[in-house]
């Protein structure tokens, strides 16, 4: 069965073992939603200031080059976002603003823990996609991986790896939990 206002994207049916590339995007999306706002408020807070800004600011604009990508292929692919898309946006700058408050380790420690886990998620859809089965979103996912891989290990660069285990571990779980919800509405 074909989507209505797009026939070339085919609905999935129970049983289906292909990847379910409306899910891909719509978390994608959600994520880089989220981590758009994370560096905004982490800028917000550290502003030119600081040191770190100038790399923060790279960071911040690779994000923003993903979140533009996977709102024009959602919006292609006539994909519905996450219900949860304000939240994601209230909660990204939340998490921003509050860890670089803590301080620039800090802030750098949640980048560290958001990029571990979407490297993993990243990593866990193109093993999905090599199946050849949407070469466009796997060259997407790809790409972006490469940066989110580049914005993990300068951050540990500025934590030396670990610096804040238990706030990493609730940032990580936080985002495990906001890949499955997003996944679903």
């Amino acid at each position: 069965m074909a989507d209505a206002q797009n026939p070339a994207i085919k609905r999935r049916l129970p049983g289906d073992r292909r990847p379910d590339t409306r899910a891909m995007i719509r978390v994608n999306q959600a994520g880089e939603t989220g981590a758009a706002r994370i560096y905004a408020g982490q800028l917000a807070v550290m502003g030119g200031r600081h040191a770190m800004a100038g790399e923060i600011r790279h960071m911040a604009a690779q994000e923003q080059r993903h979140l533009d990508g996977m709102n024009a292929i959602m919006a292609r692919r006539s994909v519905r976002p996450t219900i949860f898309g304000p939240l994601w946006h209230v909660a990204g700058y939340a998490l921003g603003a509050g860890t670089a408050l803590l301080g620039p380790k800090a802030a750098m420690a949640c980048t560290e823990a958001v990029e571990t886990v979407i490297d993993e998620h990243y990593g866990e859809q193109t093993e999905a996609l090599a199946d050849g089965s949407d070469p466009e979103l796997k060259a997407m996912i790809d790409d972006y991986r490469s940066d989110e891989i580049e914005h993990r290990e300068a951050a540990a660069v500025h934590t030396g790896g670990g610096a804040f285990p238990i706030m990493e571990a609730v940032i990580r779980a936080g985002c495990r939990a906001a890949i499955a919800v997003a996944k679903r509405v």
